[in-house]
């Protein structure tokens, strides 16, 4: 039996069912345009958004990227003016120098931290800290949303808006410029159904499939590199209000997951399981699945297939900075794939950039990596 054909018209598709493709969805139609928000998972923001710290960044991660720590800090007070009930404000968040193979030393990073102008004051004594093994502590003022509340909140939100379709479980087939216009094939991957749309302007906000996405439009591609993630969560009865990173290099951190009572440990050298260079992200581990490609993802927290835990290798690491009496309990890990521009390898910059590779019709792609950005939208889209 042949499947049935839609046609619809609308000013906005947005691809991509994460924060920034909701948030751009949402800021659209509050403008006034008619937007079909469309994420080949069967539930929106399932990876990169809820895999990650949570750390609400202020500037202090990125001593290296002056212009990605200015950017953090110019976003965070609007972002928890609006998430301030998904927000943990209440723990002491230090930044700390390992003594041995940091990039940044203590008076460099107190330097970076004048220059930007955020808070930080050395702290000489602590009674959780190894000072044996650290060069210098810094208290600092950094606060930790929850993903898990916001992507509940976002995904309410968009699923009720007025002049949002949300399209999930959706796969784009094909698509081409006709005249001003975009005009695109997207099949519903439950039923089989083609769907016709055609859109004066195309907002690619799909991470790490974004070249996926721009090659199917005939566009250009940027150049990415990918990693299999996994964020570990443990829980201390000693660390529950405290959050601990150290700087800058081959390290790790520590910090409260927004409200949900663990912490989220991440560790520079045993984070990231599996990296690709290609354009789109290549892993051996694709062979093994037919619903998992360089051009279409799978979520990996749900893969048997997944990468191995390091959560010992990071707990290990982590309890070099901390006093024999803090106990560390391993509760489970998380993982996604995590990308970023090559270009950015040297200096750990995190921009966000949002290129229009093609002005008529439109073709925006959003590529970010930190959740306070979700505003840039704003200054560059044209309605």
């Amino acid at each position: 039996m042949a499947a049935s054909t839609e046609q619809i018209s609308v000013d906005f598709l947005v691809v991509g069912g994460g924060i920034f493709g909701v948030y751009a969805a949402l800021y659209l139609a509050s403008q006034g345009c008619q937007v079909v928000l469309v994420e080949k998972e069967k539930k929106l923001m399932q990876k990169a958004s809820v895999v990650n710290q949570a750390r609400l960044h202020s500037g202090y991660h990125y001593p290296r990227s002056v212009a990605t720590a200015r950017m953090s800090d110019e976003n965070k007070a609007r972002f928890t003016r609006d998430h301030q009930d998904f927000i943990l404000f209440d723990f002491a968040k230090y930044y700390a120098i390992d003594r041995y193979g940091s990039l940044t030393d203590a008076a460099q990073f107190e330097r970076f931290c004048r220059y930007i102008d955020i808070p930080c004051k050395p702290v000489n004594k602590h009674p959780l800290f190894n000072y044996h093994r650290l060069e210098a502590v810094f208290e600092t003022q950094e606060y930790t949303f929850d993903p898990q509340l916001i992507a509940a909140y976002y995904r309410e939100k968009v699923n009720s808006a007025v002049g949002v379709d949300v399209w999930s479980y959706h796969q784009i087939e094909a698509a081409g410029a006709v005249g001003e216009a975009w005009e695109i094939e997207i099949r519903s991957l439950e039923n089989q159904n083609l769907k016709k749309v055609r859109a004066r302007q195309i907002i690619n906000a799909t991470y790490s499939a974004s070249n996926a996405i721009n090659q199917l439009f005939g566009l250009e591609e940027i150049n990415l590199m990918h990693e299999i993630s996994e964020m570990a969560f443990v829980s201390s009865p000693q660390l529950k209000n405290i959050g601990l990173t150290i700087m800058d290099g081959p390290f790790g951190s520590i910090m409260p997951y927004g409200k949900s009572g663990l912490l989220s440990l991440s560790s520079v050298a045993y984070t990231h399981h599996k990296v690709s260079y290609a354009a789109q992200p290549t892993f051996d581990c694709q062979s093994f699945r037919e619903d998992c490609s360089p051009g279409f993802t799978s979520v990996c927290n749900y893969c048997e297939f997944r990468p191995r835990s390091n959560y010992q290798k990071m707990l290990a690491q982590m309890r070099q900075y901390l006093t024999d009496e803090v106990a560390l309990h391993y509760f489970t890990s998380m993982y996604t794939i995590k990308s970023k521009l090559r270009a950015n390898h040297i200096d750990d910059g995190r921009p966000t950039e949002i290129g229009l590779l093609s002005k008529n019709p439109r073709f925006y792609c959003i590529f970010a990596g930190k959740i306070n950005s979700i505003y840039e939208i704003e200054k560059v889209v044209e309605l």
